[in-house]
């Protein structure tokens, strides 16, 4: 099977080179890297452009102007040729040697969608009690909602049969796609989603993080509108 990895980056300029090396790394035979810029303006694109001269990158694509994680995944979506789409993000907070554990469920024929937990025992660094708090308490109104029992539904690791989230609408542009996908992927019959445990290796302010707290309301809109109205 291919493997599709979809990496949305903005201003990554520290972080884009390692990102790439460490996805290299991995023991997949068969990959497309696609990297969406979503208007970086501290030397990501200058980068990312030598990452595909030295063919470290297959397909790039490029947005003049900042519109959020989920708006650079429905451009990557365009161009994806592979089975499973794994979701990277651009930082170092989650690392590629999950790749193996993440694909497993797929790859054994036992999954349709795998989740990412940052609370299922993986190695994580300790930072922010009220950010943990927050993320709990979305994952328990969105499993509420989408009777699911998920651990971590904010965890930015999440891997999809292609067809899965080729064949969904999706709109929210920002952190809110976390939300809706997991919404919409809940209303499919007969899907099959598992959750493995991952490193989390968690950023703080000063090291570039970008989620505030107005995505977590932004979250909650996210959560009410895709699962009950939608």
């Amino acid at each position: 099977m291919k493997i599709t990895i979809i990496i949305p980056c903005f201003n990554e300029s520290k972080y884009i080179e390692q990102v790439i090396s460490e996805v290299n790394l991995q023991e997949i035979n068969d990959k497309q890297i696609i990297v969406v810029d979503d208007g970086s303006t501290d030397g990501t694109v200058d980068k990312l452009k030598k990452l595909k001269e030295d063919g470290k990158v297959n397909n790039l694509v490029f947005h003049e102007n900042n519109k959020g994680k989920g708006a650079a995944i429905r451009s990557a979506i365009k161009h994806v040729e592979g089975d499973i789409i794994i979701i990277q993000d651009a930082d170092l907070e989650y690392s590629p040697t999950d790749y193996s554990v993440l694909l497993k469920p797929i790859l054994d024929g036992r999954a349709d969608v795998v989740y990412g937990s940052r609370f299922q025992g993986g190695t994580h660094r300790v930072l922010f009690y009220w950010h943990s708090v927050g993320n709990k308490f979305l994952t328990t109104l969105s499993n509420m909602l989408t009777n699911l029992n998920l651990t971590d539904m904010e965890n930015c690791y999440k891997v999809f049969k292609s067809n899965i989230i080729q064949n969904i609408k999706l709109n929210e542009n920002r952190f809110g796609f976390e939300p809706e996908i997991t919404a919409k992927i809940s209303k499919i019959k007969n899907i099959r989603i598992y959750e493995v445990g991952v490193k989390y290796y968690g950023r703080n302010y000063e090291e570039g993080k970008k989620i505030t707290w107005k995505d977590g309301i932004s979250a909650i809109r996210c959560i009410l509108k895709y699962s009950i109205f939608d």
